[in-house]
């Protein structure tokens, strides 16, 4: 899952990256409001995170610009503002939820599951289409009585999908979903993802569209 990060902090920034990745997430760092805004119009990331004090263009400027632009990204503001005044301006101009810093990571990691699950109608942290149960918690996965905790590669491919079943997603857009900005993609690397899940569980559990990508099967009304 790539994620947005908005944060002009070294630090927090840093210890942020560190955190994020090692909960298998990709994330692309931009240090400031206009480098923020132009990133978020690029439609690429699962969630943003976007904190309020920045140079250049301030994160509520930024917001304020990315939902005028209709952009549908979640957004959670990180700031250091406590004020109830604060919190309401960003809330009411399109943020998703808000946290304050300092915060803890395990916080930030729950908030930032609730706004994925709110943003694709769930209420719980487990997904399901078809066969296909995904826990985005554990990153367990279920199909056909096979159940496997998947690498974090691995569950960021199954959850682009899961995210949207029964769309095909070609080659393009997968490695738009799973992979960060400036980082090397082999030319099978998602050939290989696809090999590793079918081989785990089946290879129907993960549908080849001739010509056009991939996708898992969609349930039925």
């Amino acid at each position: 899952m790539r994620i947005l990060l908005i944060e002009d902090d070294p630090m927090i920034g840093k210890a942020l990256l560190r955190g994020l990745s090692d909960q298998g997430m990709n994330v692309d760092w931009v240090r400031n409001g206009a480098e923020g805004s132009a990133a978020l119009a690029c439609a690429e990331h699962a969630l943003a995170l976007l904190d309020i004090g920045l140079p250049e263009m301030s994160g509520i400027d930024v917001l304020r610009a990315a939902r005028a632009a209709g952009a549908l990204v979640p957004i959670l503001v990180i700031t250091a503002c406590d004020s109830l005044d604060d919190r309401i301006a960003g809330l009411d101009l399109g943020a998703d939820d808000y946290i304050v810093k300092p915060f803890e990571l395990r916080e930030l990691l729950a908030r930032m599951r609730a706004v994925l699950r709110r943003h694709n109608g769930q209420a719980q942290s487990l997904i399901a289409s078809g066969e296909i149960t995904l826990d985005l918690v554990t990153h367990e996965a279920r199909y056909r009585g096979a159940e496997h905790i998947l690498s974090a590669r691995e569950f960021a491919l199954m959850h682009a999908f899961m995210q949207r079943p029964g769309a095909i997603l070609s080659r393009a857009q997968i490695e738009q979903r799973i992979y960060g900005w400036g980082e090397e993609v082999e030319s099978n690397a998602v050939d290989f993802l696809i090999h590793e899940i079918r081989k785990k569980f089946d290879k129907d559990i993960i549908r080849n569209v001739r010509g056009a990508g991939w996708m898992v099967v969609k349930s039925e009304a």
